[in-house]
């Protein structure tokens, strides 16, 4: 069915070119791949193009499939190609680029339009793409080839599912999506703020960001201190040296920060911390008996990214990693990668996400990309493959996706939309060891190579932040919100046992804000609501009198008086049991 639905979406690229050519004969078009949900193609169009435009063409769209009933494809000569697609230079350069790697030209027809492709589609066209299945979304701007310097397209997305209950299901989705936008929701809670003066990409965490993502990296350390791991700390710097030793400088150099100092020596601000923990592991000979070594670290990164792909916290230019590294022996690396799925899986249980595993590997067709030799890579992979089958899942094969220094496994988490999202990684890594000549000594006095094992549970918090405000629409389970109780006075005759509850609970370790403003106590309740706090806390002469809080909680409304204590009692089993 995936294949079937890529082929689907392929083929109504061919159609929106065709149909976009009906009405703008002029428009010059490039490429038009199937993407993840539907499709698009890029255009350089005469003059402008709007939004009003993807009505026409869509109906369009549907008023020519039905003559689309077979996909006809022939191979031909450079100059048949050429000849097709006269004044064209976008496709006169892929015709350029197919011929320089001695591939076929092979030119697809259907219902009297043909692109050049390599093909991919539905055999019959009316017949396999329901004409209600599809949608045109919007208009964007894209470089020919991604390439800044070169011509500025137009691009038009398409959406495309197996049916229209399909496609309705899917729009639903984006709208609910549109409600829980943490770039709206972030803000709105005052969480998080972006600066002008700062920059782009660079966020700015509130007092209450701070406080969530604390609880967050606390939980992980938790759960690492558990299986010994211990805290290490580095600087944000470095010299190029290290990423020249360790290849991140000939894979990323463009995506770094680069620092030239007044001695002109050339620094990078780290976009990984990988580098810098070989070197405290590096600044002694360890024994076999001292290993594995764990050492965590949740610091800033920093990536030159640009402008045109930042998004609110899911692409920054700077983020904090909860980030750790394990060195051991090989004969270890089993053990030490089952300790971090088990975290990750005690990490991730709270949230209610639906995780799934892909094994990252290399792509043997494309050495280039990769570091070290192929046995060390089959090596590395095959025990990654064991640890699937021990744990008896259904792994995805990421061919192609591993890490430049190792494979890796990814695990996938579903949200509350149905929306899937990588997060954790456990990725082992023979190659750093080699190139920083990281070892051991062995029961024989010899010096042995170890291996490095990186592992991220939220991976960039920032990143993570973005996922879980969506996910829960902003209103955080009592273990994690920010602020899990509003204390709220009917009036100031009460604000004296106000204070007394606020007190009482702070002391028993609840985050607690106390509402003393000198409003009505309809309109307390309604702002503390718009902050999505778990419990409210109404207190009046009744209650002060009882030694009780009349109790407000979200979703539920108001579920009577009861004591503090019991409300105490009630709130810590909660939070003990993380529940959502």
């Amino acid at each position: 069915m995936a294949q079937q639905l890529e082929q689907v979406r392929h083929s109504l690229a061919h159609l929106l070119a065709a149909a976009v050519q009906k009405h703008f004969p002029d428009a010059k078009r490039t490429l038009g791949p199937a993407i993840e949900n539907g499709f698009y193609y890029d255009f350089l169009f005469p003059t402008p193009i709007s939004d009003h435009d993807l009505e026409k063409i869509e109906r369009t769209m549907r008023e020519i499939l039905p003559s689309w009933t077979s996909f006809e494809h022939k191979v031909v000569s450079e100059d048949e190609a050429r000849s097709a697609f006269v004044g064209n230079e976008f496709k006169q350069e892929l015709i350029g680029d197919i011929v320089a790697k001695g591939e076929k030209l092979t030119l697809y027809t259907s219902g009297g339009f043909t692109d050049l492709c390599r093909g991919g589609h539905v055999e019959n066209p009316a017949h396999d793409i329901p004409a209600d299945s599809f949608k045109l979304e919007k208009l964007a701007g894209a470089y020919w080839r991604g390439d800044e310097t070169k011509a500025q397209l137009t691009r038009i997305y398409g959406l495309a599912f197996e049916s229209k209950e399909k496609l309705d299901a899917y729009l639903t989705m984006v709208e609910e999506a549109k409600k829980r936008d943490h770039k709206i929701l972030g803000p709105a809670l005052d969480l998080f703020t972006f600066s002008d003066l700062v920059g782009a990409g660079l966020p700015l965490w509130t007092p209450k960001g701070t406080l969530l993502r604390n609880v967050l990296d606390d939980f992980v350390w938790s759960l690492r201190a558990k299986r010994g791991y211990m805290k290490v700390e580095i600087p944000h710097i470095t010299k190029k040296d290290l990423y020249v030793t360790s290849g991140h400088w000939e894979k990323f150099k463009d995506d770094l920060f680069r620092i030239t100092t007044r001695e002109k020596h050339e620094f990078a601000m780290k976009p990984m911390n990988c580098p810098h923990h070989t070197q405290i592991y590096a600044r002694k000979q360890w024994s076999y008996r001292e290993l594995p070594q764990r050492y965590a670290n949740t610091t800033m990164c920093y990536r030159d990214e640009q402008s045109g792909e930042l998004s609110g916290l899911s692409r920054v230019r700077s983020f904090a990693q909860d980030d750790a590294h394990v060195f051991c022996r090989m004969s270890q690396a089993r053990e030490e990668f089952l300790k971090v799925w088990d975290i990750v899986h005690e990490f991730y249980t709270p949230f209610g996400f639906e995780l799934r595993v892909r094994l990252s590997r290399h792509d043997p067709a494309q050495p280039e990309k990769y570091l070290g030799d192929p046995q060390r890579w089959e090596t590395a992979e095959s025990m990654l493959q064991d640890i699937i089958a021990e744990k008896k899942v259904d792994a995805i094969d990421g061919l192609g996706e591993a890490a430049f220094y190792g494979p890796k496994l990814d695990f996938l988490a579903q949200d509350s939309l149905g929306r899937e999202w990588q997060v954790a990684t456990i990725q082992l890594d023979m190659n750093m060891p080699e190139r920083f000549d990281l070892t051991c000594v062995n029961e024989k006095a010899e010096k042995e190579r170890i291996v490095m094992i990186h592992a991220a549970i939220m991976g960039s918090i920032e990143r993570f932040l973005s996922i879980a405000i969506e996910h829960f629409a902003g209103a955080f389970p009592l273990w994690l919100a920010p602020v899990q109780v509003a204390v709220l006075p009917i009036s100031e005759k009460q604000l004296e046992y106000a204070q007394s509850v606020s007190t009482k609970l702070t002391e028993a370790g609840f985050r607690v804000e106390l509402r003393d403003e000198n409003e009505s106590i309809g309109k307390k309740i309604r702002a503390a609501e718009m902050m999505k706090i778990p419990y409210l806390l109404v207190v009046g002469a009744k209650e002060a009198e009882a030694q009780a809080v009349a109790v407000r909680q979200r979703g539920a409304g108001d579920t009577g008086a009861i004591s503090l204590d019991a409300f105490i009692e009630k709130a810590k089993g909660e939070v003990a049991q993380k529940s959502q």
